[in-house]
């Protein structure tokens, strides 16, 4: 017969005063056993009650009898708590403590008691968290409540609240283990359920599952907050109109995101064409607006002069005391290692005052309004820049040639006088940022890179070519010495990369990061170094100045002037020679920028370039995009991307080509050792090189292509 299984009887509980516990020398834990008790001591206040009792045994005196002490094996933290509360007379010495009263006669040691308290207890899971603060708060308690039982803060709360509402798809993955709590919160970026289930299908089998790429997917049809647009209108005014803003409670994500480009599109618009109204009430003939003036935007247009507004008697002796306090707290802190606050503060106040008076509004003649222009742009801190007074050639005044003052007389009275500047309607163009057509579907070919993209390129080779040589003075008369060289002694010298007449040449196609690269500041800056120096308004004071330079500043400048003559652009070559450059001159024009390349040391990686979406990547094939990882980073880095789709490939290629060094071929100096054939040095020649070598549709026969035409600007 089966014996019966012997029944389990648990210990009983009852009331035991405070005064009656001890801590049990039992009790395992030893190391840093107040640790946390803080939260716990308020947990228990709050409540004025425990959640779980204490684990205690009876004491025996040396016959076996209890003693009416109990020992505390389980539960001393619960302890302690309670001891701090009956020290700030919270409770009282003698108050009833709800006990569970282990038998006497028990085989289970209290160190036993004691280890399986604190390890046979399961964590509770983040998602259980997460959702018993949004239960709570479903249930009347405010945000601030939680955050003060728990002892964290609102900002905490905010972040598990936010966990908790991504898609349930989102929050089973994580209970799964599929993702984890760093790809959870990356997901809270953007609450639309269906967009993060998208990004999560589009993710899950991917080989980077990194929380950066998540959070890039989720806001890549957004606009940054840090973005000039959003800093022109202001987020603000963006939120008045309706727009949304997703932010990241997990990472700084420099004000967040705007997600409703096209809102925000519109109201730049109007802000903008407010400000043209303003502008135009002025007199101006013309105002052009754009986010990105270019590089050169006022190429061929005479700047014309105004007159500061005088300042009052009040404003130069406040500009005067304010000179004079600057000067005082130079000399007095002069040589100090650092200054006071107060100190530095004040300086910067003067300077921005200082400043201010500098730039006082501008007096324009009626007259030179009536037919100038203005151009207004946003800066990158979404500042307006407006730049006036600028006339276009065909807006000139005429010039009255060989008429004597009897005809003058004769006609001053006629109803053909010459009438002042009548009141105008402004010309109010604002141009607009188009995009490359892209298409998806391509072949596994290398296919040639577009026109266009090899003339930007080409332009930022030739504003580094030029900022290098300002600084290679012997190098820049050298070059000038070679082209005169050739001038005098073989008069064939078209097309060299050097203009003698010292011609600037400017970009009918270029880049919109053109202007901000660092060859373009610094040949700036160069320019408005010499111009503050030079009598420019008097031919015979500029001959004696420069006369009268030492001979390291004259080279100096000399460079500086043959620099502005390099042309390293490439350009579609005419084979009729009616206009433009021959296939020959092209040639030569690229064979001289490679020697003035090798002779500067030009690098292109130190000059700045790195290969972007917006400046190569986006623009160009996918199998260019696989091909430029391979070259840099080796075939094992480009088989990590060659399965993406285009957009996905051309950031990841980005990312991974920022520190490689790698440049396209228009930007690489040519070898020297490399010879041209005779049929590529043949006058007239259609040959292109070999980055364009291909027979496209879109490579025109007559060579007169429109650089701006969508066939020649979209990407491959």
């Amino acid at each position: 017969m089966a014996k019966a299984a012997r029944k389990i009887v648990f210990s009983r509980s009852r009331d035991i005063p405070f005064n009656k516990l001890v801590l049990s020398e039992s009790n395992v834990r030893r190391t840093r056993p107040e640790a946390e008790l803080d939260e716990l001591v308020h947990d228990i206040d709050r409540r004025e009650d425990l959640v779980q009792g204490l684990n205690v045994r009876a004491i025996l005196d040396a016959d076996g009898n209890e003693t009416g002490m109990f020992e505390v094996p389980a539960g001393g933290r619960r302890y302690r708590a309670i001891e701090r509360l009956v020290k700030a007379k919270r409770f009282p010495k003698d108050g009833l403590v709800p006990c569970i009263v282990r038998k006497s006669d028990t085989r289970i040691l209290a160190e036993d008691d004691s280890l399986a308290e604190n390890l046979l207890r399961a964590g509770l899971h983040p998602l259980d968290q997460f959702r018993a603060f949004q239960d709570m708060l479903d249930k009347g308690m405010t945000e601030e409540e939680i955050a003060a039982a728990y002892l964290t803060t609102v900002q905490v709360v905010k972040q598990r609240l936010r966990l908790n509402a991504v898609s349930p798809v989102l929050r089973d993955a994580y209970a799964e283990e599929r993702m984890t709590l760093d790809m959870l919160m990356a997901f809270t970026v953007n609450p639309d359920h269906q967009r993060q289930e998208q990004v999560w299908e589009a993710v899950q089998h991917s080989y980077n599952r990194q929380p950066w790429h998540i959070r890039q997917l989720l806001t890549e049809t957004t606009i940054p907050a840090s973005d000039k647009r959003a800093r022109l209108v202001g987020i603000d005014a963006y939120v008045a109109a309706g727009g949304a803003v997703l932010r990241d409670l997990f990472e700084d994500d420099d004000g967040g995101w705007l997600a409703d480009p096209a809102l925000l599109h519109r109201l730049v618009s109007e802000k903008l064409k407010a400000v043209a109204d303003e502008i135009a009430a002025e007199g101006w003939k013309w105002i052009k607006i754009d986010l990105d003036l270019p590089y050169g935007y006022d190429h061929g247009l005479r700047q014309i002069g105004g007159t500061f507004v005088d300042l009052t008697e009040k404003e130069r002796d406040e500009r005067e005391a304010l000179r004079a306090e600057y000067d005082r707290l130079e000399a007095e802190y002069d040589g100090a290692d650092e200054l006071p606050d107060e100190i530095d503060r004040r300086l910067g106040e003067i300077e921005e005052a200082l400043e201010a008076f500098e730039k006082r509004p501008v007096v324009y003649d009626p007259a030179d309004i009536a037919r100038a222009g203005v151009f207004v742009s946003v800066d990158r801190d979404g500042d307006l820049v407006v730049d006036r007074g600028y006339v276009r050639p065909e807006d000139e005044a005429p010039i009255t040639v060989g008429r004597s003052d009897a005809e003058t007389d004769g006609e001053s009275d006629g109803d053909d006088a010459p009438a002042a500047p009548s009141a105008q309607r402004a010309v109010i163009t604002i141009g607009g940022q188009g995009t490359d057509a892209d298409d998806d579907e391509e072949d596994d070919a290398i296919k040639p890179l577009p026109e266009r993209l090899v003339i930007e390129l080409t332009a930022h080779r030739t504003l580094a070519l030029r900022d290098v040589v300002a600084n290679h003075p012997h190098v820049a008369l050298t070059a000038l010495l070679h082209r005169l060289v050739l001038d005098a002694f073989k008069r064939n010298a078209h097309g060299c990369a050097v203009e003698a007449s010292v011609r600037e040449v400017h970009f009918p196609v270029q880049a919109t990061d053109l202007k901000d690269s660092a060859s373009a500041k610094a040949i700036q800056a160069r320019m408005e170094a010499w111009k503050a120096d030079m009598p420019l308004d008097d031919d015979d004071r500029l001959w004696d100045w420069i006369a009268e330079l030492d001979d390291a500043s004259r080279l100096a400048l000399l460079a500086h002037c043959v620099s502005y003559g390099i042309n390293a652009l490439y350009e579609r070559p005419n084979p009729h020679s009616g206009y433009g450059v021959t296939q020959h001159g092209l040639d030569r024009r690229m064979r001289d920028a490679d020697r003035l390349a090798r002779a500067t040391g030009l690098d292109m990686v130190e000059a700045g370039w790195r290969p972007t979406v917006a400046n190569y990547l986006g623009r160009v094939t996918k199998s260019r995009i696989v091909e430029a990882v391979r070259e840099a980073l080796g075939e094992q880095k480009a088989q990590l991307i060659d399965h993406l789709k285009k957009p996905e490939m051309a950031k990841e290629a980005e990312r991974l080509l920022a520190d490689a060094g790698w440049l396209p071929e228009p930007l690489r100096s040519a070898d020297p050792d490399t010879s041209t054939t005779d049929a590529s040095e043949a006058e007239g020649e259609e040959a292109l090189p070999a980055f364009l070598t291909d027979d496209e549709d879109e490579q025109a026969d007559d060579g007169e292509g429109d650089a701006d035409d969508p066939a020649m600007i979209a990407a491959e």
